[in-house]
């Protein structure tokens, strides 16, 4: 007698996971865990490409990181796995076909945005945010249009965690260092005519609240031809609070030894400073400066240490300056949002209706979106498990609507029809390898990204076509 029930194999617990980044691979990789159920996961991404800020986001610099993409391969290589990329939820998909054609649904779909300074002349041309300049040098196509003029000496970088580490430490990269990357060609081309000598990192607290890590810090260190100035008097604070953690402990010895090192002249240099905070761009066409206030530390009732400006000014000479002061969640349709903190409001994972209290059936979120832009990539997977948890537990207890659901070809067709450029795994490691043939044309450079979406997609189509052509026909 065949078994109707859901999770069986006659009638499979089909799952949506929207978006390909970190979180969206691990809780698809939880849902595919159980061995008591049959499901499929469907994953959808806006891009041809999967695996977001690894892809988009992780530093040129830093290819042990995106090695991890290892690992989101064999979560795809699952019999029951599928992957729809150039497929944008609310243009090919609206959230009534995803309740429609699935039984639940996991956003992964991060903060796309970044958080502004809120000061007089932010709209000025030079100053960016780190979030453009990130997308911009990894050949992200949201990003490929935008240009930075690096024909000045000083840059600056607000902001005290790792994104503005990796600004600083692209902008001064020697260009024989990046031509062992993956960093987008364009990005190559201008850094390479760049005149930025100097770049100052700004954090608007002390330095044993930076939220760098210490293995970032130290890499400032390690550049060629490059001075790392941080004054004495910095170190110099009142300690609040409990001893310090084994990572902040670590970062203050690298700044201390920083601080300690005596300038060898070099042609660049990176300048950390803390307790200050701009309060107004300079310059009329354009940036030439930067009005900071002076910071001093004062406990809140909750213990925490807030920065408090103290009324003393100085001016900045700078010909750039990016805020790197966080990302920001956006809303998706169809779904309650929480703008305050710039998530979806939601309780281990399961989305809330903020007007009742109580749970939306069968919707879940995962990664930045569910718990804001903090951690690390590691960060996710313990996440994603909780949220999967909180699915399964409702799929057991009966708190899924148990309608019947189209088989994933219907799902198929639709797409066809809606899109028919729609990108699979399959497509995407033929993207993958193009694009590693590509790095060793231009000289054993681990790949040379495709930066334009209608790019990949004509480069895809004429391969399968070649392919195509080159299967010999039977005679008859």
């Amino acid at each position: 007698m065949t078994d109707h029930r859901l999770g069986s194999d006659a009638r499979p617990l089909r799952v949506a996971v929207v978006g390909s980044g970190p979180s969206g691979f691990y809780a698809a990789d939880f849902v595919q865990r159980q061995d008591d159920l049959v499901v499929q996961v469907d994953m959808f991404d806006r891009l041809p490409t999967p695996f977001g800020l690894v892809r988009g986001g992780v530093a040129p610099d830093h290819p042990t990181i995106k090695s991890v993409t290892r690992v989101y391969d064999k979560i795809a290589a699952h019999p029951e796995f599928r992957f729809y990329g150039n497929i944008e939820i609310g243009r090919d998909l609206t959230h009534e076909d995803l309740r429609a054609y699935y039984h639940a649904v996991i956003y992964a779909v991060g903060a796309r945005t970044d958080r502004r300074l809120g000061i007089p002349k932010e709209y000025l041309p030079g100053a960016h945010s780190a979030t453009d300049f990130v997308g911009w040098y990894n050949a992200h196509p949201d990003y490929r249009s935008m240009t930075f003029d690096f024909s000045g000496a000083r840059a600056v970088v607000v902001g005290n965690g790792n994104v503005a580490m990796d600004v600083a430490r692209i902008l001064l990269v020697p260009i024989e260092d990046l031509h062992r990357t993956d960093i987008a060609e364009h990005a190559l081309e201008a850094l390479a005519h760049s005149q930025i000598r100097e770049v100052t990192v700004l954090g608007r607290r002390g330095p044993a609240e930076a939220a760098f890590t210490t293995k970032e810090l130290r890499e400032l260190g390690e550049l060629s031809d490059c001075d790392v100035i941080v004054a004495p008097a910095d170190l110099e604070f009142e300690h609040h609070g409990d001893e310090y953690a084994k990572a902040v402990q670590g970062n203050l010895d690298v700044l201390r030894e920083f601080s300690e090192r005596k300038p060898t002249g070099a042609s660049r240099r990176i300048v950390l400073r803390f307790l200050r905070s701009p309060v107004e761009i300079v310059g009329e066409d354009r940036v030439r400066g930067l009005v900071l206030a002076e910071n001093e530390l004062v406990p809140t009732d909750s213990g925490a240490l807030r920065a408090r400006m103290t009324g003393i000014t100085e001016v900045m000479d700078a010909d750039l300056v990016f805020r790197a002061i966080g990302y920001q969640g956006m809303p998706v349709f169809g779904l309650p949002f929480d703008s305050a903190r710039a998530v979806i409001p939601n309780e281990r994972g399961r989305v809330v209706d903020p007007a009742t209290g109580e749970p939306v059936p069968a919707e879940y979120v995962v990664g930045w979106i569910k718990r804001g832009p903090t951690g690390i990539i590691g960060t996710n997977k313990p996440d994603s498990r909780e949220t999967v948890e909180a699915l399964l537990e409702d799929f057991r207890t009966g708190a899924f609507d148990d309608h019947d659901v189209p088989a994933r070809s219907v799902l198929e067709r639709l797409l066809g029809e809606r899109r028919a450029d729609f990108v699979s795994y399959d497509d995407w490691q033929l993207i993958d390898m193009l694009e590693q043939e590509r790095g060793r044309e231009a000289g054993e450079r681990p790949r040379v990204k495709f930066s334009q979406v209608e790019e990949m997609l004509a480069t895809l189509a004429e391969n399968k076509r070649r392919d195509t052509d080159d299967v010999p026909t039977l005679e008859r």
